[in-house]
């Protein structure tokens, strides 16, 4: 365990630094996943309505999304808008409103999709005995919606959780930091030691994301 850096793991609180950095990792996923599929579920609707406009502002605002790097996004929004606006905003509270309008927009996309892939017939069905638009979409539209959404949004989480680690590129301290704060304090004496502390991160990564898609494989072979 010494030649490959893991030592330095159990030296003083490094274990429970790197589980602490794990949880903000976490808790902004968390809280971003939750915002995203909030509003997902909003714009996922307005995107499949009849209006061109909302049609056309929200594809400008996913293609927007996919064009600019996350961390494109997290310098604008942390750095930006301090010397524009004068806002003080937190490295977490910029990092999980860049997540949330990223998830948000993916989200959506994901709604509108699964929402055009019910047969017309059955929205046609559900006018002829009576129906309002709103029941329709309450009782036929949406929980079909839910069920062939939830496999994709896990997914969605998962790569979430992934695009986490940029949050340290605008100063936060989550596990990557924290891994590379140790590295450093234990240069001469562990030299080894970026290759243990990064095999760790990875399993940490791996043991919260690895039970997540194994739950998406086994919604879309139940629900298939």
């Amino acid at each position: 365990m010494q030649s490959l850096g893991i030592d330095v793991l159990f030296k003083g609180r490094n274990l429970l630094r790197l589980l602490g950095g794990l949880w903000v990792a976490v808790r902004i996923s968390l809280i971003s996943v939750a915002l995203s599929i909030v509003l997902g579920l909003l714009i996922g609707v307005l995107m499949t309505g009849k209006s061109p406009v909302l049609r056309g502002v929200f594809r400008l605002y996913l293609e927007t999304v996919r064009i600019l790097p996350q961390m494109v996004l997290l310098f604008i929004v942390y750095f930006g808008t301090t010397r524009l606006f004068g806002w003080n905003l937190s490295a977490e509270v910029s990092a999980v409103f860049v997540f949330t309008f990223w998830g948000a927009a993916e989200m959506g996309d994901l709604v509108r999709g699964a929402i055009l892939s019910i047969p017309s017939i059955q929205r046609e069905s559900a006018q002829a005995l009576g129906m309002t638009p709103r029941q329709v979409y309450g009782y036929v539209i949406l929980p079909q919606t839910v069920r062939r959404l939830i496999p994709l949004s896990i997914n969605l989480i998962t790569r979430m959780i992934k695009t986490t680690s940029l949050v340290m590129m605008i100063g936060m301290v989550e596990v990557l930091k924290v891994a590379q704060q140790i590295i450093e304090a234990n240069r001469r004496t562990s030299p080894n030691a970026a290759f243990g502390l990064f095999a760790v991160v990875f399993l940490l990564y791996f043991a919260i994301c690895w039970p997540i898609s194994r739950l998406a494989g086994y919604l879309e072979k139940r629900w298939a």
